[in-house]
């Protein structure tokens, strides 16, 4: 027996946000290990992790007919430059948050990634969000300024300082942005995701190479190399293993905000950023006060609780059952000379893209 409630895309949505996860988790612990041991270089990290996924890209289009390396126009990449800029900027802010904060505290400085979203989407759909997505965005701000409160338990060297709570501030803004500008980006793109990753990652490079040449970190990468002190193998093998895990992170992610809603993807990035949170109190051996493990609950009960309302209002009414005996009677009892009665017959429920 089919179930009526049963959506078609929901195995597909759910392979989609697990890969998603899986690239992020990967890549975000490799990110931080390399930062930690070069914390002078983040520009110069995050062009080499563009120019190998678009690398990537070029050598995928060589064995995947899937894979179409797009035609470089003038006009294509005007339309293209807002949300390339927007995700070049996130990417910095990103980074920058990263390496000036604990592994397990990144995620609640990005916490308000979420609420963020919910108010760009809204404003840029004129739509006002429900009673319950509201106080499911919320919760999920309390958790954020519950993390970032301060603490008497935390060595002052460990405290978040002003400036990196900045970066993650900026980081959540233009990431929510991103998020939107992706959806109307892709028809400039012939609605393919990878495509659009082409541009973005292309576009992203060339416009965050002139600012690697102005902190000077390349002369600062040939001082390091000459320096016994500092490894270079863990920034060499960590470029090249997030170069690799950014381009399947930046695949999933389109594939995520393509299949589903934008706050979908960035509700499903904050269950992922719970997890990755203590996964980085387990690896790094960072410090997990009372402040931050509330943190990490409250925003996870916002979570679940916009999970299910957004369950609820996807669930489509219950189909009214035709009785084609009752029809059949008062079609008798009308007794009509001429009078002709219709049945549409109705197939099974047809797939329908959901447009939160």
């Amino acid at each position: 027996m089919n179930n009526r409630y049963f959506d078609a895309n929901t195995p597909k949505v759910a392979a989609v946000v697990c890969f998603y996860m899986s690239a992020a988790l990967v890549m975000v612990f490799v990110n931080k290990a390399v930062l930690n041991s070069s914390p002078d270089l983040p520009l110069l990290f995050l062009l080499l992790q563009l120019l190998i996924a678009v690398l990537l890209l070029h050598v995928a289009a060589m064995f995947i007919a899937r894979v179409e390396i797009p035609k470089i126009e003038l006009e294509t990449a005007k339309k293209l430059t807002p949300v390339v800029l927007v995700n070049i900027i996130g990417l910095v802010f990103n980074t920058l948050c990263l390496r000036d904060v604990d592994a397990s505290f990144f995620q609640i400085a990005r916490g308000l990634v979420l609420p963020l979203t919910i108010l760009v989407f809204s404003v840029n759909t004129r739509s006002v969000p429900s009673i319950q997505v509201g106080i499911a965005a919320a919760t999920v701000a309390v958790g954020f300024l519950l993390g970032v409160a301060p603490s008497a338990t935390v060595p002052a060297n460990a405290a978040p300082s002003g400036l990196s709570l900045f970066y993650g501030f900026l980081s959540s803004l233009f990431i929510a942005f991103h998020a939107v500008l992706i959806k109307t980006s892709l028809p400039y793109c012939n609605n393919s995701t990878i495509q659009l990753a082409y541009w973005t990652n292309l576009g992203s490079a060339i416009f965050l190479f002139p600012f690697v040449l102005l902190h000077r970190e390349i002369s600062t990468l040939e001082d390091l190399v000459h320096d016994s002190n500092w490894d270079g193998h863990v920034f060499l093998w960590g470029s090249i293993v997030t170069g690799i895990f950014g381009f399947l992170l930046c695949v999933a992610g389109l594939l995520s905000i393509k299949i589903t809603s934008p706050i979908t993807h960035m509700f499903s990035s904050a269950t992922r950023s719970v997890i990755q949170t203590l996964l980085g109190v387990w690896l790094f051996n960072d410090i997990m006060t009372v402040n931050r493990a509330g943190s990490i609950l409250v925003i996870m009960i916002g979570t679940i609780y916009y999970t299910w309302v957004k369950s609820f209002e996807a669930t489509p009414p219950p189909r009214k059952d035709v009785d084609l005996e009752a029809i059949g009677n008062r079609k008798r009892e009308e007794d009509s000379d001429d009078g002709e009665v219709t049945v549409v017959f109705t197939g099974p429920e047809e797939d329908e893209e959901e447009k939160v």
